[in-house]
């Protein structure tokens, strides 16, 4: 996994060459698939790259909502695109590494279906809960589990999703069970928690933040190892505990097989500097996103062994989609 928390330019994503900026970019719109709606992280960190590349690429980049399945949909579309570098996809860890380990049917490969082209951003999740939780440490919600279990409920953005794998890994380190409640994205699912009609959730810490700081939701946990620099005072779930728990979220931007070397290592120079631009980088800061950018030959390896990490997880943990 990559420990860098600065964006990367190294190999593969150096200064380009006269011959690989010349490279032609289309001259038609170029679309960023996202598979959730609006207001989640994946759909906010496509926003925040978007205008930068259209200055770049000298075309309009749309950001275009495919929501369903955590992000399957989507990667299922895009496989399918012509790979002329119209068709991106915001991959994400649902659909090139939970997907893979819980589906066996999936109708694309999450490995050799895609060209990586850059990792955008790795976040821990945060747990959170809304303002009428009493409920709002770990140990707290871990006795209120036992004491009711089944009544607690935590939102995700669907099955399958980073959110619900988290959800998933809590209850099998610390013994408990709680109810899943799964939505179309991050969105509609804050929505519901801020409202009350669901308690907590593992959510993106992306997509949480913008809540958090306004007040309408509790920050209780964080769950990398360690404790991301954009929440220094929230502790992580392994200080309570549980050593070595590690559920993050991650995004990248991916093109369908067939796009070309030359286009795709034009395309991820470019997404570096975008995401070296300040601006960009204060927002991916804030978002608590960290080991943005890299080659691609990076982004392909970090994908590869989170697969390896979730097969194992949904084996050794019993996971099954309909948990």
């Amino acid at each position: 996994m990559i420990q860098r928390r600065t964006v990367l330019l190294g190999a593969g994503a150096t200064l380009a060459t006269p011959y690989l900026r010349a490279q032609t970019m289309p001259s038609t719109p170029i679309r960023i698939v996202v598979g959730f709606p609006p207001g989640g992280g994946t759909d906010i960190l496509a926003r925040v790259l978007a205008p930068k590349l259209q200055e770049m690429w000298k075309t309009n980049v749309l950001v275009e909502n495919k929501s369903g399945a955590a992000g399957v949909l989507a990667a299922d579309y895009v496989a399918k695109q012509p790979s002329d570098g119209t068709t991106l996809l915001m991959a994400h860890i649902n659909s090139h590494a939970i997907a893979p380990a819980l589906q066996s049917k999936l109708s694309y490969n999450a490995e050799t279906d895609f060209v990586p082209l850059s990792l955008v951003g790795v976040t821990p999740n945060l747990l959170i809960c809304n303002t009428a939780q009493t409920a709002r440490t770990v140990p707290d919600i871990i006795t209120a589990c036992k004491a009711a279990p089944g009544q607690l409920t935590f939102g995700s953005s669907g099955p399958a999703s980073a959110q619900h794998l988290a959800l998933e890994l809590f209850k099998h380190r610390a013994k408990v069970y709680a109810l899943h409640i799964p939505y179309r994205g991050s969105g509609p699912l804050i929505t519901d928690l801020i409202g009350g009609q669901v308690q907590y959730s593992f959510e993106t810490m992306t997509a949480a933040t913008p809540h958090v700081k306004s007040g309408k939701v509790i920050a209780i946990a964080q769950t990398r190892p360690q404790r991301s620099k954009a929440y220094p005072d929230v502790p992580t779930v392994a200080e309570y505990g549980f050593p070595g728990f590690d559920a993050t979220t991650w995004y990248g931007l991916a093109g369908p097989k067939g796009l070309s070397p030359a286009l795709a290592q034009r395309m991820n120079e470019d997404i570096n500097r975008a995401l070296a631009m300040p601006e960009v980088a204060d927002r991916l800061k804030t978002a608590g996103a960290e080991d943005s950018g890299g080659s691609a030959e990076r982004f392909a390896e970090f994908m590869r062994a989170e697969r390896t990490k979730y097969a194992a997880l949904v084996k050794d943990a019993g996971i099954k989609i309909d948990s």
